[in-house]
């Protein structure tokens, strides 16, 4: 049977048409580390409605009056085991450390409305847990967007917070894009990580992935599910970052955990927060700022925290990346431990 042109261009639209389905709506799996469930940790029900999950550390000792809270990544990221080791050793100095899961990552609850994973829910849950520590104030330490984070709760509650370290601070929304272009001191010695995060997102970027975001971000409805999406993500993260270090021969996989549907929705919403800079603008907050040399964040939003909390100090860590504690540990938390002595 011969076959015309007509019908072979109906017959190559519809090959087309299934393969483009099958890319886009048939699930996926990633070979990725499995999720570490951690027993150890404890839960919060919060008045928001956010189930979070949570790891608390007792001071020894002469108690600190004042605990300290750490602020993950993301948004969507989580508290794994490297995390507690890292800081576990301030407890023996006598502070009370906590370390949460944001909604939406880790073992706290996902949302089935996405639409509700924004920057002010996190900052909401945040005050909650506060309250639940029952802290008359607290010590924040808080990594690259959990910087964003701890700025917004700042901003609403400047009394709640004694001292604040920011390491690698993930620019202050609303994002001023101009200060990408800002050069930092030469004195510094700052530079460019080998890889980018475009890069990553290129790399591990499918189709599929791409329409879960796209139909997330249009709808506020799931393509995948929470299990599929994150574990895209965990994909996603092993390319990542390789941009978040100086030496890429660091071993810097990560297990599943961090939330798809949390991270792509709060970075929706980033620049819809009301401004917290001129409230920040009037601190007097003791702040330490943290900086990789090889940190793949933008010189000119680092520096915006300098020139908003008046009463700073910046610390340069060389050869380390965005994510300090991989390859500095010890500086790192010497750092701090010099800081919070103060």
């Amino acid at each position: 049977m011969q076959i015309n042109f007509r019908q072979l261009i109906i017959l190559t639209l519809f090959i087309s048409l299934l393969i483009f389905s099958w890319l886009v709506f048939v699930p996926r799996t990633y070979d990725v580390l499995p999720f570490e469930k951690m027993d150890a940790k404890h839960y919060w029900q919060l008045a928001t409605g956010s189930d979070i999950s949570y790891i608390q550390i007792p001071g020894n000792g002469d108690k600190k009056p004042f605990p300290i809270l750490y602020l993950h990544g993301g948004p969507g990221g989580f508290i794994d085991e490297s995390k507690v080791k890292r800081l576990a050793p301030l407890a023996e100095d006598g502070y009370d450390i906590y370390l949460y899961d944001q909604v939406g990552g880790g073992q706290s609850s996902r949302l089935n409305n996405i639409d509700e994973y924004t920057p002010n829910r996190h900052k909401r849950d945040l005050e909650e847990i506060v309250k639940k520590i029952g802290a008359e104030r607290v010590l924040l330490i808080a990594q690259s967007w959990g910087a964003v984070l701890a700025v917004l709760f700042i901003a609403d509650n400047p009394e709640k917070v004694e001292k604040v370290v920011f390491t690698g601070p993930g620019p202050i929304p609303p994002v001023n894009v101009e200060l990408a272009r800002e050069k930092s001191p030469d004195s510094l010695d700052l530079r460019q990580p080998y890889f980018s995060n475009a890069e990553g997102n290129k790399k591990a970027g499918n189709l599929r992935a791409k329409a879960m975001r796209k139909w997330a971000e249009l709808t506020g409805n799931k393509l995948a599910s929470d299990l599929e999406a994150d574990m895209f993500m965990a994909f996603l993260n092993d390319e990542l970052n390789k941009s978040t270090v100086c030496d890429t021969s660091f071993d810097i996989r990560t297990p599943v955990g961090s939330g798809f549907y949390s991270h792509i929705m709060t970075m929706k919403s980033f620049n819809l927060v009301e401004d917290p800079r001129p409230v920040i603008s009037s601190s007097q907050i003791p702040v330490l700022v943290m900086k990789g040399q090889c940190d793949n964040q933008k010189w000119g939003y680092t520096h915006e925290y300098l020139t908003l909390f008046q009463n700073h100090r910046l610390a340069v860590i060389r050869s380390a990346g965005h994510s300090i504690t991989t390859e500095q540990p010890a500086k790192y938390l010497q750092t701090i431990r010099d800081f919070l002595a103060e």
